[in-house]
């Protein structure tokens, strides 16, 4: 049984259900940003995307992934499959979305580009790559750059003629970007000369666009050290001059061969090596990374999108795969001659599907309220409403990153397990989708670093208020559960999770503000991932509730709204229970690997 055409990506109906039912986004047309749209524009929008993911990048995601660019003559050249769908990608218009209309953009609901978005990922992360990384380019000068810059640069690139990237990271300063050291010189022209080395800058050079926009990080001569003196600068490869565009002296020095996301190149770039890099400063100078921030926390909700996308895509491949596989006979039979059963009859095997469902069930719906969040803290008309959507955006930001990478990568684990030696085959999916989806708990920050940011700043800034918002959440979530007629165990269960991280979290902090901060911090990936556990069952809570409260109209739909109330409880019941084991780590002071000296290990 070869991979077949016939792979959804993303199930319609667990969409639907999601943006309608359980987030009820039609509520954000409420705001004068979003009136212009109702759900027929918003189907308009998810159906044009499922079309293009299933027809166009779907069917090239094999070749793309077995020839990644090349690297020829100092030049990046894309896969032919890229060139040729490229512009199939850039009419759907994503890259500007969710923008304003005056700068070429549909207003649309960050929710609804989500979405939409996953489906492009699911079908072909890599092609999707080049119009995410373009987006969150074109929105740093949006928001911060002089209306020169956005005339000359972003409104390129919100058009698709040319494609931009963010080049923070140097071979000596890693994920410290507090040690970035490419140099900019102020000129009399009013740009800088830039001298530097950046690495694993995604698309960083290719054939697509005439031009690619570097959104890059620098440090001004004479800048204080450490991240006060790092500024934002536009960096393009080839600058605009006369009206004509020349090279602006931007090397591809080397090309990173990556374990997946094959067909996106990830290279090392040289800036001035002539000593003709022109950069032109966004913002005021030494407040770069505060700008870049901007770019990064969007990089983080993509890649969180992209890891349940990916988990997706491989789930749905097994799941069809255990309809189809005959294997085995049923535990209790003893006929040897008796015909073999599809595999999925196997209850060890529903279990590792379950899994998948469960990962994936509740981390897009954790994705796609953040995203609403998103969408309530930018553009509510209500001051305590924004306020209330910032601090939960904020706080959910590094998990919605963090989970879907960690656990979608189990999940992908899952599905290549399911599909036996089949599996571990290139001939197969499962075995190249485990490989990209083990980037993203590496892209825009490791979970190590996500959980040091949820617990050394997240959780306990302005007093906790961000924690308190999301007690409000789950107790308004345990409420709507109760109504509707869950099982009391579920509320219960997820209420009492909620009060033992309120009370692990004062613990912890308390050890901060004591001065002890390493102690603090100790157990912060513990953390994460008992934060993550947390959000997730408030996220199938709702979908429990929401299938709970919904009629069925057929037979098809009653299997559909029971499976997402077993999969609620399956979660429920077998994640919250680890919970309480990570918060008596975190409470343990267990410090067996801080305490390990280099030459014992």
């Amino acid at each position: 049984m070869m991979v077949g055409m016939t792979n959804p990506l993303l199930r319609d109906q667990d969409l639907d259900f999601l943006l309608y039912d359980v987030l009820d986004v039609l509520s954000l047309t409420r705001f004068p940003y979003f009136s212009g749209h109702d759900r027929e524009l918003f189907e308009l929008v998810l159906t044009s995307a499922r079309r293009l993911a299933r027809e166009v990048l779907f069917p090239v995601y094999k070749a793309m992934n077995e020839s990644p660019p090349r690297f020829v003559d100092g030049r990046i050249l894309v896969h032919p499959a890229m060139k040729a769908l490229y512009p199939e990608l850039n009419a759907l218009g994503m890259q500007s979305a969710t923008r304003p209309e005056e700068v070429g953009g549909q207003q649309l609901p960050l929710t609804i580009s989500t979405v939409a978005s996953a489906y492009l990922m699911a079908a072909n992360l890599s092609a999707y790559g080049y119009i995410g990384l373009a987006s969150g380019a074109a929105h740093l000068l949006e928001t911060f750059a002089s209306e020169s810059l956005r005339q000359t640069y972003m409104k390129p690139i919100y058009e698709g003629r040319w494609l931009g990237t963010m080049a923070l990271t140097e071979p000596q300063a890693g994920s410290s970007l507090a040690d970035v050291a490419t140099l900019a010189t102020p000129c009399a022209d009013g740009s800088y000369r830039l001298v530097g080395s950046k690495i694993f800058i995604s698309a960083g050079d290719h054939d697509l666009t005439e031009n690619i926009v570097h959104m890059t990080l620098a440090r001004i001569s004479g800048a204080p050290a450490g991240i006060k003196g790092v500024s934002l600068f536009c960096v393009p490869k080839r600058r605009s001059e006369n009206g004509q565009l020349v090279d602006n002296d931007v090397t591809v020095t080397g090309m990173i061969h990556k374990i997946g996301w094959k067909g996106l190149p990830s290279l090392a770039l040289s800036f001035g090596d002539r000593g003709d890099c022109h950069g032109f400063l966004v913002g005021e100078p030494h407040r770069g990374l505060s700008y870049m921030f901007q770019m990064m926390n969007e990089a983080r909700i993509m890649v969180g999108v992209n890891g349940v996308a990916t988990a997706s895509v491989a789930y749905h491949e097994s799941l069809e795969y255990a309809r189809n596989r005959p294997q085995g006979r049923p535990v209790s039979a003893k006929d040897p001659s008796q015909k073999q059963v599809p595999i999925i009859a196997h209850s060890d095997v529903r279990r590792m599907l379950i899994r998948q469902k469960a990962i994936v069930d509740g981390g897009l719906a954790l994705v796609a309220r953040t995203a609403l969040f998103a969408d309530i803290a930018h553009h509510s008309q209500d001051a305590a409403e924004r306020e209330h959507a910032g601090l939960l955006l904020e706080l959910l930001t590094p998990v919605a990153k963090s989970f879907p990478a960690e656990r979608g990568f189990e999940s992908n684990a899952l599905a290549l397990q399911i599909h036996g030696g089949y599996g571990y085959s290139s001939e197969y999916l499962p075995e190249s989708w485990l490989r990209d989806q083990k980037l993203n708990s590496l892209h825009e920050g490791t979970t190590g670093i996500q959980g040091l940011d949820l617990l050394g700043r997240k959780v306990v800034a302005a007093g906790g208020a961000a924690l308190r918002a999301l007690r409000q959440e789950i107790d308004s979530a345990c409420a709507q559960a109760r109504s509707c007629g869950v099982d009391e165990r579920w509320p219960q269960a997820l209420s009492s999770a909620m009060s033992e991280v309120e009370g692990l979290t004062l613990e912890l902090a308390s050890k901060g503000l004591g001065g002890n901060v390493e102690e603090m911090l100790l157990h912060s990936s513990d953390y994460l991932e008992l934060f993550g556990i947390l959000v997730v069952a408030w996220m199938h809570l709702c979908l429990s509730a929401a299938a709970t409260k919904k009629t069925a109209g057929s037979s098809d739909e009653e299997a559909f709204l029971r499976g997402k109330i077993l999969t609620a409880e399956y979660w429920l019941a077998t994640e919250l229970p680890r919970l309480h084991m990570l918060a008596a780590l975190c409470r343990s002071g267990e410090d067996s690997y801080a305490r390990i000296r280099s030459e014992e290990l």
